[in-house]
């Protein structure tokens, strides 16, 4: 029987996160020095793709970077992942841009301003509501009286999905009956029966959104919600754009027009500026190691790396993207 070997990212990638899943979490380097030190990453559920890429970074720093160990943590994804990065907890983190203006404004999700700066931009989340097709629902609209998977407690996913139902004239605390589960639990409770429809922001393709479509075939779909977007724009700013899920990605019988918004990862402002610098160089010199991991990847990029506005950059950021154009 001939041993197919698993390529070097992959292996690398498994040993970096179960370091994390084995070890539990760590106390942080802070703001790193130039001797080196040990990072962690916050990430997301473990079938999304924050997690997927946050291993793959967290291995290609440890490998590339002489002198640092990085780790990624399992996470409820982006309001938890700013407020563990605030509190010293993490010292890497991915976001959603529209959480992360809100930390830097200190508003919604957030008290006070949160002193949090941009590495870079990343790819786009796509918004990801997949219904079951017995419980015909076709709009967002229509998921009044049903039960909907909002996304765990603190995460980017459960802003965006109260935004739509807000956008649809749905009260998010009374016409819909709410569960804040993450995205495995969620594929679960579809799959089950125990819940109608889920809400998913997240790259494409999502593991966890893979999963379900695989195994419910034509039980399930994705809705079109881009009708929503005229009110998402007037009341949050450009943050929010329209973009297709193509047909493909999930064998669906055809494009889904959905909302996108742009994914950053951030840093605190107190991180010195040698270390962004040579955080940003280190991911654009390596990305093909994150593009092997998940093909949402290739929404990075070099042109659309300092658009993170309303979130500054880090001073070492622009460095190392000024060097790179």
């Amino acid at each position: 029987m001939r041993i197919r070997r698993l390529p070097a990212v992959v292996v690398a990638l498994a040993a970096t996160v179960s370091l994390v899943a084995c070890g539990g979490q760590r106390e942080p380097s802070g703001n790193g020095t130039a001797a080196g030190g040990r990072l962690t990453i916050a990430t997301g559920n473990t079938t999304g793709v924050y997690y997927q890429l946050g291993g793959a970074l967290a291995s290609v720093i440890s490998q590339k970077m002489t002198g640092y160990r990085a780790t990624a943590s399992e996470t409820g994804a982006s309001v938890q992942n700013i407020q563990g990065l605030a509190g010293g907890n993490y010292d890497i983190a991915f976001s959603l841009g529209d959480t992360a203006a809100d930390a830097v404004k200190g508003e919604n999700s957030f008290q006070s301003k949160q002193d949090v700066v941009a590495l870079t931009r990343l790819y786009n989340n796509y918004t990801q509501v997949a219904v079951r097709t017995s419980a015909n629902i076709n709009s967002i609209a229509d998921l009044k009286g049903k039960r909907v998977s909002t996304g765990s407690p603190n995460s980017g996913t459960e802003v965006i999905a109260r935004r739509l139902l807000e956008a649809a004239g749905l009260d998010p605390a009374k016409d819909v009956t709410a569960q804040r589960l993450g995205l495995p639990e969620s594929v679960d409770a579809m799959k089950s029966g125990s819940i109608d429809a889920l809400v998913w922001s997240g790259g494409l393709p999502t593991g966890g959104i893979t999963d379900l479509t695989t195994s419910l075939g034509k039980g399930v779909k994705l809705l079109p919600i881009v009708d929503l977007l005229p009110k998402m724009t007037e009341k949050y700013g450009s943050v929010y754009a329209e973009a297709p899920i193509p047909a493909a990605t999930y064998k669906q019988p055809a494009d889904v027009a959905t909302i996108v918004v742009p994914n950053v990862l951030l840093v605190r402002k107190d991180m010195k500026d040698e270390l962004a610098e040579q955080l940003t160089k280190t991911l654009y010199e390596n990305l093909d190691a994150l593009v092997a991991v998940n093909a949402a990847a290739k929404g990075i990029t070099k042109e659309n790396a300092a658009k993170t506005d309303p979130v500054p950059l880090h001073p070492g950021a622009q460095k190392a993207l000024d060097a790179l154009k």
